[in-house]
C-alpha cells in the first residue's frame, strides 16, 4: 500500500523535485532571464557566458530570424529589417508609434502599430516573442528541462493595453505567464530579500525606454508599493537623441537616410556609456561616404541631458507627494536599469534624497533576480521560513461615466492589487430596460478629460420607475494589473461583463495630463461635477413634472398649470444655456420644486385614495 505524500499550500508536492520557473527582464535595451538555483537568485548566461541579451531582432530574406548580439551588429546596415527598441511600441497606434522618430516603416494593425520587414509586417508583440523565445532556449538549457512558468517584468507605468500586449507575447513564445511584475517592485523584492530591507524605500529605474518611479514601505516580508510614478516614453534612448541633435547641428547633418539616423544613434550610445568612465570621448559614425568625429566631454553632455534628469526628478517628487511623504522620510533609494549608471544620474539622484543610492546589485540584472524570486514562489518552490507578501498598486484611478458626463471612481489610483470593488447603479429614465455603461480611466472628474477603456450594454432589465432598479457594477483588478468589470441587476439576475482589452496603449502625453490635469485642474473639475450634478438633477425633475402632467395634470387649475408650465420653460432654457451657473441651475430646481408642491400633494392623496378604494377598514388594518 502507497504512502500518501502531505505537504503544506504553495509548497512542492515532493520536496527534492523543484519546478522549473524563471523571471525575465524584457528590457527596451537588454532583456535577462534569472532562476533560483541552490536557493539564491542568479541571471543565467549563455552558450559565450553573456547575461546581457541585446533587444535586437532580425528578420532575413532567408527566412530566418536573428536575435541579440547577431542582429545588433546589423543595426547600422540594415535598418529597416532589424526592430530595436520595440518595447517602446507595444500597445501603441500607429500615430503614436510614428510620433517617435524611429526609423522603420510603420504599418496600421487592427489593434497596434506594424512594422513592415523583409518577411512581412509584424507587431510589436511578435518581434517581442522572439526575444522571449531566446530567453526560453537560454533557461532551458541552463536548467535541463522544460519551464513550469515564467513572471515577465513590465514598467510600472505600462496600462492595460501594454501589459495585455506583454502577456501575449509571452504566450507567443510558449510560455506560461505566471504574473506580469511591475520592474520597480520586483528590485525591491531582490533588495529586500538579499538585505532584509525594512521601512521605505524608493526605486528609481531608468531604463533603455521607460522610467519608473515607485514607492515602497518593506515590513516584515510585506512589500507594499504605496505610490508609483513615471514616464513610459523616457529612458536611455532619449539622452542618445539629446547627443545626436546636437551633433547634427554642429556638423549641419541632413538626415535623409534611415541607415544615417541609425548609425549616428548606434554611435551616441557607445559615446554615453563610455562617459560612465571617461571624463572625454570621441563621437565617431559613418553617414554616407563620411565619417563624422566630434569630441564629448561628459561636462557637455551632462548640461544636454539636464532637461531629461529633471524630469525624472520632478515624477520623484510628485509620486512622493501622492505617497504622502517627506523626501526625510524615505530610508533609501535602490537604482535600476543600465542607465542608472551615469554619473549624472547618481550624483542627482543622491542630492534629491539626501543619501547615496543603493548600487549593491548590477543595475542590469536586479529587476530579473526578483522576478526569478517570485516566480519560484508561485510554483511552489518555497524554502523552509520563507514566508513574503508582495502588494502593488493601481497607476490610474478606475470609474464609469455617469449621467452628465461625469466620472464615477469606482478604484482610485494606487489602490492595492488585486482588488475587486462593487458599487451600485440605477436607472435614470422611467421603463428603461437597458445600460450602457461606459469604462474610463483617469483622474479627471469630465469623461471627456479621461481615456475611454471600454463599453458594454447591460440588457433585460425590468421597465420600472427611474431609480427604482438596482445594477451592481464590479470592477476587478487582477495580480497583472489587467481589468474585468460586470454588471448585475439584482431582481432578474441579468448579467454582462467586459475583459478591458483597449486597442492601444497610453501616450507619454495623456499619462502626464492626467495625473498633472488631475491636480493642476482640481478646482475648475469641482466647479465642473457641481453643474453637470445640477444638470442632472434638473433634467430628471422636468421629466418627472412632464411625465405627472400627462397623467394627473387635470389636478391643476388653468393658473396654476400656467404657472408650472411657465417654471418648467424657464428650466429647459437654463439647460440650453451654455453659460449658466451652478447656482443658477440649483436655483431653478429650488422654484420648480415649489412650484409643484402642491401638485405632489394632490397627486399622493389621489394615489393613497386610488389604493384605498373598495377595501374595508378591517382589511386596510389588517398586519
Amino acid at each position: 500500500m502507497a504512502l500518501l505524500q502531505i505537504s503544506e499550500p504553495g509548497d512542492s508536492p515532493v520536496p527534492h523535485q523543484r519546478k522549473l520557473a524563471v523571471g525575465i527582464d524584457l528590457g527596451t535595451t537588454h532583456s535577462l532571464v534569472g532562476a533560483v538555483r541552490s536557493s539564491a537568485p542568479e541571471v543565467l548566461a549563455d552558450e559565450h557566458h553573456r547575461v546581457l541579451l541585446p533587444s535586437v531582432v532580425r528578420y532575413l530574406s532567408s527566412g530566418d530570424v536573428q536575435v541579440g548580439y547577431e542582429a545588433r551588429e546589423h543595426q547600422a546596415s540594415d535598418t529597416r529589417n532589424t526592430i530595436a527598441s520595440v518595447k517602446r511600441f507595444m500597445g501603441r497606434s500607429l500615430a503614436e508609434a510614428q510620433a517617435e522618430g524611429a526609423a522603420y516603416d510603420f504599418a496600421e494593425g487592427d489593434d497596434m502599430v506594424r512594422l513592415r520587414t523583409v518577411q512581412g509586417d509584424f507587431s510589436p508583440v511578435e518581434v517581442s516573442s522572439e526575444i522571449l523565445k531566446s530567453l526560453r532556449t537560454r533557461a532551458e538549457m541552463a536548467l535541463g528541462g522544460d519551464l513550469v512558468g515564467a513572471v515577465i517584468t513590465v514598467p510600472a507605468y505600462f496600462d492595460d493595453a501594454q501589459r495585455q500586449a506583454t502577456r501575449d507575447a509571452g504566450r507567443l513564445a510558449g510560455l506560461t505567464v505566471l504574473r506580469l511584475l511591475n520592474e520597480p517592485t520586483a528590485a525591491a523584492i531582490a533588495y529586500g530579500l538579499d538585505h532584509a530591507a525594512e521601512g521605505v524605500y524608493a526605486v528609481y529605474d531608468l531604463g533603455g525606454g521607460t522610467f519608473d518611479i515607485s514607492i515602497l514601505r518593506l515590513s516584515k516580508g510585506v512589500f507594499e508599493v504605496v505610490a508609483t510614478g513615471g514616464d513610459t516614453q523616457l529612458g536611455g534612448d532619449d539622452f542618445d537623441t539629446e547627443i545626436v541633435k546636437q551633433v547634427a547641428q554642429v556638423h549641419s547633418l541632413k538626415l535623409d537616410r534611415k541607415e544615417d539616423v541609425r548609425a549616428l544613434y548606434v554611435a551616441a550610445r557607445a559615446a554615453r556609456e563610455a562617459l560612465t568612465d571617461a571624463d572625454e570621448t570621441v563621437f565617431s559614425a559613418q553617414v554616407g561616404a563620411d565619417t563624422v568625429e566630434m569630441k564629448l566631454g561628459r561636462e557637455q553632455f551632462e548640461s544636454w541631458a539636464q532637461p531629461l534628469v529633471s524630469r525624472t526628478l520632478d515624477r520623484a517628487r510628485k509620486t512622493l507627494r501622492d505617497a504622502d511623504l517627506e523626501i526625510t522620510d524615505v530610508k533609501g533609494v535602490v537604482m535600476v536599469g543600465g542607465a542608472t549608471r551615469m554619473p549624472v544620474i547618481q550624483r542627482e539622484v543622491g542630492k534629491l534624497f539626501g543619501t547615496d543610492p543603493l548600487n549593491d546589485l548590477d543595475p542590469d540584472q536586479v529587476v530579473a533576480l526578483g522576478a526569478a524570486l517570485q516566480a519560484n514562489l508561485l510554483v511552489g518552490n518555497r524554502a523552509p521560513g520563507e514566508d513574503w507578501l508582495l502588494l502593488d498598486v493601481t497607476p490610474l484611478s478606475l470609474g464609469l461615466e455617469t449621467m452628465g458626463g461625469l466620472v464615477e471612481r469606482v478604484i482610485p489610483r494606487n489602490s492595492t492589487i488585486p482588488v475587486a470593488r462593487a458599487q451600485e447603479f440605477t436607472t435614470f429614465k422611467d421603463g428603461q430596460t437597458a445600460m450602457s455603461i461606459h469604462v474610463v480611466q483617469g483622474e479627471r472628474d469630465l469623461v471627456s478629460d479621461c481615456r475611454s477603456l471600454a463599453r458594454f450594454e447591460l440588457k433585460d432589465i425590468p421597465p420600472m420607475v427611474a431609480g427604482a432598479a438596482r445594477i451592481q457594477v464590479t470592477f476587478q483588478v487582477d495580480a497583472d494589473g489587467l481589468l474585468n468589470v460586470s454588471a448585475r441587476e439584482e431582481s432578474t439576475g441579468a448579467e454582462a461583463s467586459v475583459s478591458v482589452k483597449p486597442s492601444y496603449g497610453l501616450s507619454d502625453d495623456e499619462v502626464a495630463r492626467m495625473l498633472s490635469e488631475g491636480m493642476s485642474h482640481a478646482s475648475e473639475d469641482a466647479q465642473a461635477r457641481a453643474l453637470r450634478e445640477q444638470q442632472v438633477e434638473l433634467s430628471q425633475l422636468l421629466e418627472s413634472v412632464q411625465s405627472a402632467l400627462e397623467s394627473d395634470g387635470d389636478l391643476l387649475d388653468n393658473d396654476e398649470r400656467a404657472q408650472v408650465d411657465q417654471v418648467m420653460q424657464a428650466g429647459w432654457a437654463v439647460l440650453k444655456e451654455g453659460n449658466a451657473t451652478a447656482d443658477a441651475v440649483r436655483q431653478t430646481v429650488e422654484r420648480l420644486s415649489q412650484a409643484t408642491d402642491s401638485f405632489a400633494a394632490r397627486r399622493m392623496d389621489r394615489s393613497i385614495r386610488r389604493a384605498l378604494s373598495g377595501r374595508s377598514l378591517d382589511e386596510v388594518s389588517k398586519p
